[in-house]
């Protein structure tokens, strides 16, 4: 893609990551949709608009068969996302952009229609709460659509007046009634979710299918009025016929607990009839069987303090619809019992033969097939793709010859490739942009524990490190503490550090997932045991290579990895700067006060809180410290970032001087969540922390970002 953000000067660095502003504008690709007949993909590519200040999505279409370039086939300044073919090929999506036909109205997040035979994208439906996710079914002329309503509203109309109320008279008080009140980065109410099947307005000719471009406008029929906040970060799909939908559901429990079970809401009626309901487990629906009688079904047990949780595949008998009797587990037959790993299905094969799913697996996320038997004692999991790749957003094609999906590695962002489902094989479809040129080469480290475990890491290294040239090593610890460095991502590159010529060390110790559930429960529990020993283990594992220079090393995580960063610095001195984002400081503290207590609580018990806790070890920190935190961060919120930095100040061997001098620093974000997602913020993390890590691991001044103000 050519340039055109004006602000990004045409004189090219010597790759991407080389410069902070030509990194921000690079394409980012999420997302993709397989039209019923296989002939389109279509995926969402964000890019930064013109004064870098934000990015917009937009639609592009991709050939399947690899032949043809890639094409837009949306554009505004507002953005589109959340694409879904219906039955006959149009495209659903959302979208904030003005309606054309509507300039005056304040525009919200609506539907759109892209038409299968081509023509305008229109405005199919809007509403003063607007939309979220869009679903259509495969084999029907039904599509549907979650979105927000107030509590007490009795239709639309109402909620639209109660909506305007607010707004006019500025209120934005909540009254909740339930745990909890707030998810990640976001205020729970006044809005709940419901589901909506999209039908035909009162003007549109009887038995027309609501997905044709008719002049008529659609209208929302609400399935789950009476279920309240149960929906709320809801898994859900749909039926092939579109008769039925699947959904997981939370159930509150006692003491501000609660579970998710499995519900299914017949369409026609708006009937909800409960699946599965277990204690101590939650369920959640994977896709539906091409004949519709089978669901893939995701059971999670609940973690306690001295177990973690498993998490394993299953199929379930739904023939009879959303008119099934359930609530019974016992009608579960398992599937793939007997692998180690935390399977995501993905899609049913068009024979029903087997599932594809991914999971993660030794630094990878891999496309797997699992057989369907009619006996389930003896199922097949068969590796599909090869490479050291993680693999989402798998779809079908109607000939079961082929996938597609979304794959990215450390060596290169996501992008959509086709897969035979025969040898394995990956094709790269032509794509909106090219891989970006990276600072430097990757390679598969590995150390042994002291229980004899293996812990493995990826290391990127700076193109010119050697023995005569070897690179100060920077130790970055994954969040979590449930995942693994297999993905691309955007927030947490290692190649931005290894342009500056550090090397960049991305281990996966106890906790991670992809090494069995031995492996993560080796870890559980004991936050600051296993997980620190992993990593300092690896950490010797990499300074004995003679292209690695061990008197030059500094540490960084974001938040489990923040936590540990922290449990880091009170426990060695071994690094020169230590960086820790969206960080646990006082285990006693967050527990309380983190968005989601009641999974917390289930882990840890209060002993096992404070033995794990770094702010006991606080007068112990003799390494410098730069500590980053968002205001707007509820999975670990502010309190934890203003302890830590007063503590800090106060309690640390590096504590501030009569003088109020110390080398630590706190960078603090007043509008930013956990991760950092404005553009313009995420330019001044990367060259604080370079800031930092220059001065302490190098010995070199380098400037702060003039927006500083410093």
């Amino acid at each position: 893609m050519a340039n055109q953000n004006p602000a990004i000067p045409d004189e090219q660095p010597q790759t991407p990551f080389h410069d902070l502003d030509h990194y921000l504008s690079i394409p980012r690709v999420s997302g993709l949709a397989l039209s019923p007949d296989g002939s389109r993909l279509v995926t969402t590519v964000s890019t930064l608009n013109g004064k870098g200040t934000e990015y917009a999505s937009a639609l592009w279409e991709l050939d399947p068969a690899g032949q043809k370039h890639a094409r837009r086939i949306t554009r505004s300044a507002k953005g589109e996302a959340g694409a879904v073919f219906a039955a006959n090929g149009d495209v659903y999506f959302t979208s904030a952009r003005p309606d054309p036909e509507s300039p005056d109205e304040e525009p919200v997040n609506a539907l759109w229609l892209l038409p299968a035979d081509g023509g305008e994208a229109r405005v199919v439906l809007s509403r003063p709460g607007g939309v979220s996710r869009v679903m259509a079914a495969r084999n029907a002329d039904a599509a549907f659509v979650t979105a927000d309503v107030l509590a007490g509203s009795a239709d639309e109309e109402d909620d639209a007046a109660r909506r305007k109320s607010r707004k006019d008279k500025k209120v934005s008080a909540i009254l909740h009634s339930e745990y909890p009140v707030r998810y990640w980065d976001a205020d729970l109410g006044p809005g709940q979710p419901r589901i909506f099947a999209v039908e035909p307005g009162a003007d549109q000719e009887a038995g027309k299918p609501a997905t044709v471009d008719a002049t008529a406008p659609l209208v929302l029929r609400n399935l789950t009025p009476e279920v309240g906040p149960r929906l709320r970060e809801a898994e859900t799909v749909v039926s092939p016929d579109g008769k039925t939908i699947y959904s997981s559901c939370t159930k509150p429990l006692a003491k501000a607990d609660s579970r998710s079970i499995l519900v299914a809401v017949d369409v026609a009626s708006g009937s909800l009839k409960v699946l599965l309901d277990q204690e101590g487990v939650s369920f959640f629906p994977g896709p539906v069987s091409p004949d519709g009688r089978t669901l893939a079904v995701v059971s999670e047990s609940d973690s306690t303090p001295l177990q973690a949780p498993e998490i394993r595949m299953h199929l379930l008998d739904v023939s009879g619809g959303a008119s099934r009797d359930g609530g019974d587990a016992g009608d579960l037959q398992p599937l793939a019992h007997d692998w180690d790993r935390w399977p995501k299905p993905a899609a049913w094969l068009p024979d029903g033969s087997a599932l594809l799913v991914t999971a993660d697996d030794d630094g990878a996320s891999p496309v797997f097939r699992v057989s369907v038997p009619a006996a389930a004692a003896e199922v097949g999991v068969t590796r599909v793709t090869q490479d050291a790749a993680a693999y989402s957003d798998v779809v079908i094609a109607p000939d079961g010859r082929s996938a597609y999906a979304l794959r990215s590695s450390y060596e290169f962002p996501a992008e959509a490739v086709r897969i035979d489902l025969a040898t394995g094989e990956t094709t790269r479809l032509p794509a909106p942009a090219e891989r970006p040129a990276r600072p430097g080469r990757l390679e598969r480290i590995a150390a042994t524990a002291a229980d004899g475990s293996r812990v493995p890491a990826y290391l990127a290294l700076p193109g010119d490190a050697s023995d005569g040239k070897p690179a100060p090593l920077l130790l970055w610890i994954h969040g979590g503490p449930l995942g693994s460095w297999n993905a691309w991502t955007w927030r947490w590159n290692p190649w931005l550090l290894t342009a500056q010529g550090y090397a960049v060390l991305l281990p996966d110790p106890a906790l991670s997932t992809g090494y069995g559930q031995s492996y993560i429960q080796r870890g559980w529990g004991s936050w600051g045991k296993a997980p620190f020993t992993d990593l300092m283990a690896v950490t010797d594992a990499a300074v004995e290579r003679t292209d690695i220079d061990e008197t030059r090393t500094a540490a960084m995580g974001g938040s489990f990895g923040g936590y540990m960063a922290n449990w880091v610095a009170g426990n060695t001195d071994r690094f020169k700067a230590i960086v820790t984002h969206a960080s646990l400081w006082a285990l006693d503290q967050f527990g309380p006060t983190t968005d989601a207590s009641q999974y917390w609580l289930k882990e840890m018990t209060e002993d096992m809180a404070l033995e794990n806790s770094p702010h006991l070890h606080a007068e112990k920190i003799g390494t410098p410290m730069l500590v980053i935190h968002g205001d707007k961060d509820y999975r670990v919120p502010i309190g934890e970032g203003l302890r830590l930095w007063y503590e800090l100040l106060s309690k640390s061997r590096l504590a501030a001087d009569q003088d109020g001098q110390t080398p630590h620093r706190f960078l603090y974000f007043p509008d930013e969540n956990h991760w950092v997602l404005q553009p313009q913020h995420s330019r001044v993390w990367y060259q604080v922390v370079e800031w930092f890590l220059a001065r302490n691991v190098l010995g070199q001044e380098t400037e702060l970002p003039a927006e500083l103000g410093l």
